[in-house]
């Protein structure tokens, strides 16, 4: 199959490798002609574990190519993908122009049927806008080249996204035509062979399932952190109340972790839309706001912790932060709780010293503004050295077992603050760390 992939960021390159992986012909497109240029000497603009390969071999073989010329790869294409930007404006909404920009491009370019797909996340009502953008530029050309435009949601998870799009728990696709339903079952076969359904359904239906997703998900990583404020206020340990809770069948496990809050492209944005795809039509989101204050109240828990410990002015105090990134396995620093920390912390006095796996590149940009009080650092022990404390941000698998000796050995005085609960407090008590986590009572 033919598929043009429009946007090569997060979930348009892994997207369209990963179409590429099973054999078809595919073309990533993008108007950024520096990003275009670097993909074709092999160079990533993001890191995912796998990704780099997987472009490397199909590209070599033939099936993924990439352009800014969209007449090079539209024409003849079964299946178009949009997988641009949807920026949150001031109000919150969704940006939808670079959508609609991408699907005056296809129809400018289209050459026959084509099945037109919103695979970024955007407002319920979408598909219907880009659907009238088509149909405009198409009068202009004075072509009658017919087209459906579905929705097709993705749920990819940064660190696995890979292993996510090969063997995905569900395909959610919103479609109202039975020709394009047919080519997008025979465009995912190949990838629910462990028998785990396409969900065909309304469009509408389909793109608000995207945000309800991510609410959900949000809002269970949100109560949590509610819940480890007031075992801190109270005593109990939210670890304890973790697995009471997440034993019974109706709850389960997942997203049930306290630390500093959510991060990344998707939960923050996704959050903000709905709330405001509510107000447009007259329905106050109130649990998903309290969600979103919530989650912006957590990212100030570590700085509140240290002011606690060290006082307002920190100035002359140097501090070693454990990971950048929102999350492990990725090197993304959107909505980033270290963001917020160290600002806070900088904006007090303090210097940093950082050390993460992959995002120093990233950080740079979103730490400009404290540019002159960071010092980045490639190694975990060697960042600690003169600081007069550890703050662990991101929970990186290498962080879960470190050496406490080095650590004990290259601190000033032997004091953490882990956003991420990683160590147990009576092991850190004997080993003498004056230790501050979440919602564990450890102090």
């Amino acid at each position: 199959m033919h598929i043009a992939m429009i946007g090569t960021g997060y979930v348009g390159l892994v997207s369209g490798t990963c179409f590429a992986e099973m054999g078809n012909s595919v073309w990533c497109i993008d108007v950024d002609a520096k990003k275009i240029e670097g993909l074709k000497k092999g160079v990533l603009p993001i890191y995912e574990p796998g990704l780099e390969e997987m472009v490397h071999r199909n590209a070599k073989e033939g099936r993924l190519k990439f352009t800014t010329n969209f007449s090079e790869a539209i024409p003849g294409a079964d299946i178009c993908f949009i997988a641009v930007g949807t920026p949150p404006g001031e109000d919150g909404s969704a940006d939808t122009r670079y959508v609609l920009s991408a699907a005056a491009s296809i129809a400018r370019e289209m050459s026959g049927y084509t099945v037109v797909v919103d695979k970024s996340t955007v407002p319920v009502g979408t598909s219907e806008v880009v659907r009238a953008t088509m149909a405009a530029e198409l009068a202009k050309r004075a072509v009658a080249h017919e087209f459906d435009v579905v929705s097709n949601p993705e749920f990819l998870k940064e660190g696995v996204a890979i292993e996510d799009f090969l063997r995905p728990d569900r395909v959610v696709v919103g479609c109202d035509s039975p020709r394009a339903e047919r080519k997008m079952r025979e465009l995912y076969e190949p990838f629910i062979r462990n028998q785990h359904p396409i969900l065909f359904m309304d469009i509408k239906s389909a793109e608000i399932t995207k945000y309800a997703a991510n609410a959900m998900l949000a809002t269970r990583i949100s109560f949590m952190n509610e819940i480890a404020e007031l075992c801190d206020k109270v005593g109990g340990d939210i670890n304890n109340i973790r697995l009471g809770i997440g034993s019974d069948a109706r709850i389960g496990m997942s997203f049930l972790y306290a630390g500093t809050g959510y991060g990344g492209s998707c939960f923050p944005k996704d959050v903000k839309e709905l709330v405001a795809v509510g107000a447009r039509n007259g329905v106050d989101m109130e649990i998903i706001r309290a969600v979103e204050a919530v989650n912006e109240r957590q990212k100030f828990t570590l700085v509140r912790q240290v002011i606690e410990h060290f006082g307002e002015r920190l100035d002359g105090r140097t501090f070693a932060i454990w990971g950048l990134a929102f999350k492990p396995q990725t090197d993304d620093m959107r909505e980033a709780p270290a963001v917020v920390i160290i600002n806070e912390l900088v904006a007090r006095g303090a210097r940093i010293k950082a050390y993460d796996p992959e995002a120093f590149a990233q950080a740079a940009v979103y730490l400009g503004q404290a540019k002159d009080a960071i010092e980045y650092v490639e190694d975990q022990y060697e960042v600690l050295e003169g600081a007069d404390a550890l703050i662990l941000v991101t929970e990186w698998k290498q962080f879960r077992q470190p050496d406490f000796e080095i650590i004990r050995g290259n601190l000033k005085g032997a004091i953490i603050f882990d956003g991420r609960n990683q160590y147990d407090p009576s092991m850190m008590k004997s080993l003498a760390f004056e230790y501050h986590c979440i919602g564990r009572n450890a102090q």
